[in-house]
């Protein structure tokens, strides 16, 4: 017999409810806390290209009739998104929860998400988000140890339903109100897990349905706590309900089950309304929605009764109409694309689905990092809508990442644009200054020829649409100096044609080109012989795709600095060079021989070895003929000089070659296959002329181009490095190595000075142009990590570490919640105890065997020399002269008439007046400072403070002081003062500035030493010491001399 089920007011107005008791005051889960030993360099900032790459669906939250915004998780924040803004990013929550986020959803004008780990023992809670921060929280139940993945509220209640219990909260308190738990369905059995669910029915008061593992529909009343009626599956092999969602029609429910069709179902009389049978085989349904505007049913969808349904196992969505039965009415193929292998490991389908209420958009959120809106067109009639707005990433973990260089003309946009490829197909550039800039670069209308293939049916398979992408980026290189920007080659250009030496094509593109620009992105892929070509301004592929030479694939790339060449290097050991500008081959490495160059070739190397007299080469440098050098194994690395003068090429059959750009010869090559090493990877820094290259031992071996030599070796024990990159600046290496730890070294002495440990193994890692910040990739990550520099507006110490001294690091959230920016960095207080311990040695004097010069500046000791010329030039040739009209403002001198008033200015001084003269002349002056200091350090033998008094003096003050010397004999003060400077010409310090001083007192005082013998023998004295430390000093540079004749004449 059907169940009648009513809403029980009798119940409700009857029984008074127990009331729970409130649990011991909880205290907020501890916040993540920052890595113990961080980083000395690099701190975190904020993770980019994450949209919703979680299987947590996302929530709708309606903001009046105007807009709604739509809510994703990415872990352990929230991102909300404005559909009226085109699904900009208007909200990030913070903080961040303790663990991830594991339920979410929209209550009145706050954000409800569940979060906790994946352990039994893990911390788990329910917050509560208002436009982005944290408003409240919910009371935690005792002894939980299931994570809440599905949140439902309604009227009174917030119900949260886990694998296998149902937890229950009063919405206004929040108070944990009860726990719902099914019946066993044996005496010992285990309880059945909620596949499908959970959902409330309009109308029916405190009433929740819960789908279940066995094909069941439970009926719960929250208020009494029990389990009020099952609904049973039509048959038993229906397997398991996987999604459940009340219909706009009321009592009817729609229910999917895992083998079975989809049910609407009428629960109040307990009876099958609608069958409908699943289009995708082996895909069942997980997410269904109604349309609720009255639209899109019937032959012209004018009809309500339109309906959606999609699966986590496909990225199609499925549209019916439920009139007359039901029945199909269209498929939106691909809606949210997948991998091209199953064995590619990159998540696929769709998690959630909802049409919006009252409106003809559906929203959608896919397990590829995907968030779509879609508007169904109402003018002309079709079942399936279009795209009307998409924000989205990577599906896949990132590849390859580079910076984008900065344009010739202007470093408007700096080290502010990113270049990501992923294993998904997919080439991204990732804005820093506003995520909505951030954009994919097209490969053409995908579906458009999947769909002309015949390829939408087979969903994200082998043979879906993404196999017309491209392949997975392994390597990429670019240069803007020609890109043309947005208006680069106007008009519709067909992609990746292959190049063609056609000279009447190449000169059609070479003269569309000439005026616009060309491709200035050039990218190699996974298992395919084709490098590709990209329109960085246009935001879409080029027109060109390089072949390599010898049919192998494609193992590295690189671009000339102007822009116009691009080299492309094989498995195979080819190295071809191809213009950017008409697609053609212009150079391969080595140059090919013709036929006859090829038999002349042959002929001198039969005559060198029949030849009795060898030529010696003095440079040790072996010389090579065109055509030889070939790389044996795959090339690894290409760069071209800043010049175009010399392209440098290494693999892994271990050896680092030069060639000559023009001709195509190899002019040097390093063999690192001697010492048994191979070369993994090369990146060339442009402003140094430096080449850092990585060997297969985890060394990293540093090249400088002009001198074509070694000049540094790194080592890296026992790991293997993964990616590696120069500081903007040259002066650092950074690598990435496969024990998940990212190792600095400072090029200019050798030592490894910092070493960060991240949570997994970094696969890419990138250096701005402007120094500003680090970009990491990691092999579980769908985002890219970004870190801030702090050497740039801090002091930070540099001092070697041993390898051991690894800093533990936090990956940066996309909220930057935890991170340091550029403003924080700067203000931050420097750590005293992270300063070097090793001593700082004493400026004066580095040792006594060394002459050392003063601090005093140049200028004033050379002043001391010209003191007397420079007063001659500033005398002034002629006296001054008398005004002949006085200023205007002056008042006259009193008129004649009047000279009995006031007194005369003539008057002879008074007899007062000339005692005081009298006076002063009789007493001693005082002495002077040089003169108190003076006998101070004759009696204590510190002529420390003398010195520096003498050095504090300008040069007019100081010819003052050495006159204020007694010349008078027998000349003591002047003994004691070439005294002072023989001590300190015989330290061997101050010595230009105590010739200096010898010359201005010689110059003062010539008469009393000649006059004097004590003085004229101190002077002796030091003229002795002054010839015997010039002795030394041309016996040093004599011998530096020869050492330095030597080694050039080796």
């Amino acid at each position: 017999m059907p169940l009648v089920l009513s809403p029980p007011h009798e119940q409700l107005h009857s029984r008074q409810t127990t009331k729970r008791i409130k649990l011991a005051a909880h205290h907020d889960p501890p916040e993540t806390l920052p890595a113990s030993n961080p980083s000395k360099i690099f701190a975190p900032f904020r993770t980019v290209g994450l949209v919703s790459p979680t299987e947590v669906p996302f929530t709708v939250l309606p903001l009046g009739k105007t807009t709604f915004q739509v809510t994703t998780n990415v872990g352990r924040s929230l991102h909300t998104y404005d559909l009226r803004r085109g699904l900009n990013l208007v909200f990030i929550t913070r903080p961040q929860t303790p663990e991830p986020v594991t339920a979410t959803k929209a209550w009145q004008d706050k954000v409800v998400a569940a979060w906790g780990g994946s352990q039994a023992s893990s911390a788990r809670g329910v917050w509560v988000y208002s436009r982005g921060k944290k408003a409240a929280e919910l009371e935690s139940v005792r002894a939980s140890s299931e994570n809440v993945k599905q949140l439902l509220i309604f009227g009174t209640w917030i119900v949260g339903c886990c694998s296998t219990r149902i937890e229950v909260w009063k919405s206004n308190t929040l108070e944990h109100y009860t726990t719902l738990v099914a019946p066993y369905s044996g005496s010992n059995g285990p309880s059945r897990r909620i596949t499908g669910g959970i959902c409330n029915m309009p109308t029916y008061l405190n009433k929740i349905l819960a789908g279940r593992e066995d094909g069941t529909v439970e009926i719960w009343n929250l208020s009494s706590n029990k389990l009020i009626y099952t609904i049973l599956p039509a048959a038993s092999n229906y397997g398991a309900v996987t999604a459940i969602q009340p219909t706009p029609a009321l009592s009817l429910l729609a229910i999917a089950y895992e083998n079975g069709p989809l049910i609407i179902h009428d629960i109040r009389h307990d009876k099958e309304i609608i069958r409908l049978r699943s289009v995708t085989q082996g895909a069942p349904i997980s997410s269904i929605s109604f349309r609720t505007d009255g639209l899109g049913a019937g032959e012209d969808g004018r009809c309500s009764g339109a309906m959606a349904t999609s699966s986590h196992g496909s990225g199609d969505i499925t549209f019916w109409d439920l009139n007359s039965g039901g029945r199909r009415t269209g498929v939106l193929p691909g809606a949210h694309s997948g991998p091209v292998k199953a064995t590619e490991g990159i998540p696929r389908g769709i998690n959630k689905i909802e049409f919006l209420s009252g409106q003809a958009i559906l929203v959608t959120s896919g397990l590829d990092n995907a968030l779509k809106s879609w508007i169904f067109d109402e003018t002309s009639f079709s079942p399936t809508p279009r795209i009307l707005h998409m924000r989205a990433g990577h599906a896949g973990p990132v590849s390859a990442l580079q910076f984008l260089p900065p344009e010739s003309e202007g470093t408007e946009a700096n080290g502010k644009w990113l270049l990501s490829g992923s294993e998904d197909r997919s080439l991204w550039g990732w804005s820093l200054r506003h995520d909505g800039q951030s954009t994919e670069l097209s490969q053409g209308n995908v579906q458009a020829k999947a769909k002309k293939r015949g390829l939408l049916g087979h969903g994200s398979g082998s043979h879906g649409p993404e196999s017309l992408k491209a392949p997975k980026i392994t390597c990429m290189a670019s240069s803007l100096n020609r890109d043309g920007g947005i208006g680069a080659l106007p008009g519709a250009q067909a992609i990746w044609n292959k190049t063609s030496n056609s000279k009447g094509a190449s000169k059609s593109n070479a003269a569309d080109s000439s005026a616009t620009g060309w491709e200035s992105v050039v990218t190699g892929h996974e298992g395919n012989r084709f490098a590709r070509t990209w329109f960085w301004g246009r935001k879409r592929a080029g027109r060109w795709a390089f072949p390599t030479s010898d049919s192998s694939d494609v193992t590295s790339v690189a671009m000339s600095p102007c822009g116009t060449f691009a080299l492309v290097g094989s498995a195979g050991g080819s190295i071809d060079m191809f213009n950017l500008q008409s697609g053609m081959h212009r150079q391969r490495f080595p140059a090919r021989l013709t036929p006859l160059q090829a038999k002349q070739l042959r002929l001198q190397q039969l005559q060198s070895e029949d030849s009795l007299e060898e030529e010696v080469d003095l440079s040790n440098k072996k010389t090579y003929k065109r055509g030889q050098g070939k790389h044996t194994l795959a090339v690894t690395g290409l760069a071209i000089d800043n010049l175009n003068r010399t392209v440098t090429s290494c693999g892994l059959d271990g050896r680092f070659k030069f060639w000559d750009f023009d001709t195509g010869l190899l002019i040097h090559e390093i063999d690192f296959a001697a010492v048994g090493r191979t070369i993994v990877s090369l990146r060339y820094h442009r402003p140094s002329d430096l080449i850092a290259v990585a060997c297969s031992d985890g060394s990293i071996a540093v090249i400088d181009l002009q001198t074509q030599r070694v000049v540094r070796q790194l080592s890296t024990p026992f790991s293997t490095i993964t990616d590696l990159c120069f500081s903007s600046d040259g002066r650092w290496i950074v690598a990435a190595c496969v024990d998940s730890v990212i190792r600095v070294w400072d090029l200019p002495t050798g030592h490894l000075i910092d070493a960060s440990r991240l949570r997994s193994k970094c696969t890419a890692i990138a250096f701005s142009n402007t120094g500003e910040y680090l970009a990491t990739a990691c092999e579980d990550s769908l985002g890219i990590d970004l870190w801030t520099n702090r050497t740039l507006f801090a002091q930070v110490p540099t001092r070697p570490i041993e390898d051991g001294e690894i800093a533990e690091l936090d990956a940066p959230s996309t909220s930057g919640e935890g991170g340091q920016g550029i403003v924080a960095t700067t203000l931050e207080e420097p750590s005293t105890d992270a300063l070097p311990e090793t001593a700082v040695p004493s400026m004066e004097q580095l040792s006594d065997d060394m002459i050392t010069l003063s601090l005093v500046p140049k200028a004033r000791w050379q002043t001391i020399l010209h003191l007397d010329l420079i007063r001659a030039r500033n005398k002034p040739k002629e006296p001054p002269k008398r005004p002949k009209s006085a200023p205007f403002f002056l008042p006259s001198l009193p008129s004649t008439s009047n000279q009995s008033s006031t007194p005369a200015l003539t008057d002879a001084p008074s007899s007062e007046t000339k005692s005081r003269h009298l006076t002063k002349l009789n007493s001693a002056p005082p002495p002077s400072t040089l003169t108190t200091l003076l006998h101070t350090s004759h009696t204590t033998h510190n002529h420390l403070p003398l010195l520096t008094h003498l050095k504090s003096l300008p040069p007019s003050s100081l010819d003052l002081a050495l006159r204020t010397l007694d010349p008078s004999s027998p000349g003591t003060e002047l003994v004691a003062f070439v005294h002072v400077l023989t001590v300190r010409l015989r330290a061997s310090a101050d010595f230009e500035l105590v010739q200096a001083w010898m010359a201005a007192f010689l110059r003062i005082h010539a008469d009393a030493v000649v006059r004097e013998k004590e003085v004229a023998r101190a002077v002796a004295e030091w003229r002795g010491v002054l010839a015997g430390e010039m002795a030394r000093l041309r016996r040093l540079v004599g011998s530096c001399a020869g050492v330095v004749e030597f080694l050039r004449g080796v």
